[in-house]
């Protein structure tokens, strides 16, 4: 019985104990138009510290800053393109999930195809000599040719 009163009790200390130093949400923008103008700019750019995610799904408190100072440049009356383009000024063409297609750009583009190339040549040459080794070994010579040893009076 005791025991049963201990699991409980650790239970909901575990249930409650996470509630109480959760974070608060985070208020959305006062004006409606601002934060949906803002999410739609941040989901094509990418958060820098998470990298796999983009900036309006992150919760690094670098997005949070950057979300941040993109409401204030949308208040501030700048166009989505402005917007984009002061990012890309200052943190570079990584900031976006589509890149454009420039010199600086192409390992990000071409670089994952060029590694799948480089990979499939490097196997059908293993792969060809392979072959050839196997190809070209000579027969065991206390071999006969049906496998098995000569017999007497044969010769090897």
């Amino acid at each position: 019985m005791r025991f049963l009163l201990l699991v409980v009790a650790m239970a909901a200390a575990l249930t409650f104990g996470a509630a109480s130093i959760a974070k608060e949400a985070v208020p959305m923008a006062q004006d409606e138009a601002v934060e949906q103008r803002m999410l739609v700019i941040s989901e094509d750019l990418r958060c820098l510290v998470c990298q796999n995610e983009s900036l309006a799904g992150s919760r690094a408190e670098l997005a949070e800053d950057l979300r941040r100072e993109i409401r204030e440049m949308i208040r501030a009356g700048k166009s989505d393109r402005e917007i984009t383009d002061y990012l890309v000024n200052r943190y570079g063409d990584f900031v976006l999930y589509r890149p454009p297609l420039k010199p600086v750009t192409w390992l990000l583009w071409f670089g994952p195809f060029v590694l799948l190339l480089g990979a499939l040549a490097g196997l059908a040459i293993y792969l060809r000599s392979r072959g050839r080794r196997l190809g070209d070994e000579p027969a065991d010579a206390t071999e006969g040719i049906d496998g098995h040893a000569p017999g007497p009076g044969t010769r090897a």
